[in-house]
């Protein structure tokens, strides 16, 4: 499976944008499909996260502003961010999920594609 994100643009804090990620085929195989982000300066982080049973999970820093949905018919997942704050500024992916050893989500697939950049600026 191929997963391809977009969405995103440049908005001003406060503002609002929403990300989809597609993808090639079903992601039923997998746990889940995880949005991450990498900003400037620091490594890339899981920040959103969909289960196949469609729970979500959220970093603590976005769970009171960004929501996580998927259509499992159109293989999409969407990431909609309202609220968005200067620190959200970051290139964005989308990737199907493993669990790993710890018991958390990873990032199943190497391949990452071109991600989608979001910059919050006034």
């Amino acid at each position: 499976v191929q997963l391809q994100a977009s969405g995103g643009g440049f908005v001003q804090p406060g503002g609002s944008l929403r990300l989809s990620c597609a993808a090639s085929g079903s992601t039923a195989t997998f746990r889940g499909v995880g949005w991450f982000r990498q900003a400037p300066g620091h490594g890339r982080e899981l920040i959103a996260a969909i289960g196949n049973d469609g729970t979500p999970t959220y970093i603590r820093s976005v769970r009171d502003r960004f929501t996580i949905s998927r259509d499992n018919d159109k293989n999409i997942v969407w990431l909609q961010m309202d609220g968005l704050e200067p620190e959200d500024t970051a290139k964005y992916w989308c990737n199907v999920l493993k669990v790993g050893w710890g018991g958390n989500y990873e990032p199943a697939l190497d391949r990452w594609g071109q991600g989608t950049q979001v910059t919050v600026s006034s």
